[in-house]
């Protein structure tokens, strides 16, 4: 009821009607985010990316606050309209069962805000790429699943394009594409925690939501303290640009959407899905920011890699489709 109630539909959909949605929801929603946060990060030379996942830490919790409080929307798949007793909206165990996920999704937002400052956007999506094989990785140690020779074989031909892609990239950066690849690992553990934490937690997206930012707030808002992150926002020369304020006010926006359709489409189908959903929106991020940020020359060789990725992205989604 929750869900669409909040996506504005007048009837419940289809399992498939609320599939594609959500899907063609988040592509939309991540690959506007990459670019509002690049903007914000290279445009405007902004020195502080975890003052910006503060920011959207604090106006998520605040809006969902504002909602539950007035009791438009609900934490739990019960009716909204009912009381709760907890002191935060959630009985304390559960707050506690959900820690793992909001230290995961922690470390996640962290990681991802920080990449995307030292490499250029095509070759942040190229790598990003990546993180199938580290979802993986992480189903199998989680799950102990095992995955066929053609899942295999789609995976390694992403990979071996990402470096084909990557093999003229002038800008270079191994500090940037280290973080990257720490985001990757990350990403991966925050996607297979919330299928086996967020699914039996009780909690709907909201709720999960609202648990990260109780656990997540405070220890960000720590960690920019004593960095010095948040003198250095503060004597920021374009923090009173109407421009760079913009920025920062479509990316809070975009993160609280972000999150939420990444709770509900890993619920929805999967941690597999969720990933990707990733890949999907590479090829618009690729053209938009050969456009918008440009750093990475247009040659052959990075036109064959891009390709690669994305045909092995295709086979990857088609054998789990298939199920081979």
């Amino acid at each position: 009821m929750v869900d669409s109630c909040f996506v504005l539909l007048a009837t419940r959909p289809s399992f498939w009607e609320e599939t594609v949605f959500v899907v063609l929801l988040l592509l939309v929603i991540l690959l506007l985010l990459v670019m509002f946060n690049k903007a914000a990060l290279s445009s405007y030379n902004f020195p502080c990316a975890n003052v910006i996942t503060l920011l959207q830490m604090v106006c998520s919790t605040c809006l969902l606050y504002v909602l539950r409080k007035s009791k438009l929307i609900s934490f739990t798949n019960s009716d909204p309209s009912v009381p709760s007793d907890a002191l935060f909206f959630v009985p304390f165990r559960i707050l506690l069962r959900t820690t793992p996920l909001s230290l995961a999704y922690l470390l996640y937002m962290l990681a991802s805000m920080e990449s995307v400052r030292g490499v250029n956007v095509p070759m942040y999506t190229t790598l990003r790429r990546t993180t199938v094989v580290f979802t993986m990785t992480m189903e199998y140690f989680l799950a102990k699943q095992k995955h066929t020779p053609p899942i295999i074989g789609s995976v390694a031909l992403i990979v071996f394009g990402a470096f084909v892609a990557g093999a003229r990239d002038l800008s270079f950066d191994a500090r940037g594409y280290a973080i990257v690849f720490v985001a990757n690992i990350t990403t991966a553990v925050y996607l297979a925690t919330i299928n086996r934490i967020g699914k039996s937690s009780g909690l709907n997206s909201f709720g999960l939501m609202w648990c990260n930012g109780l656990v997540c707030g405070p220890s960000v808002l720590f960690l920019t303290y004593i960095q010095g992150d948040l003198k250095r926002a503060m004597e920021f020369p374009y923090l009173s640009s109407p421009g760079f304020q913009a920025v920062l006010l479509f990316s809070c926006i975009l993160a609280f959407l972000l999150n939420y359709t990444i709770f509900w489409n890993t619920i929805l189908n999967s941690a597999l899905t969720q990933s990707m959903c990733g890949n999907l929106k590479d090829f618009f991020t690729v053209g938009i920011g050969w456009v918008l940020f440009g750093g990475l020359p247009f040659d052959l060789l990075n036109v064959i890699g891009q390709g690669l990725g994305f045909l092995g992205s295709g086979l990857y989604a088609y054998c789990k489709i298939k199920g081979k």
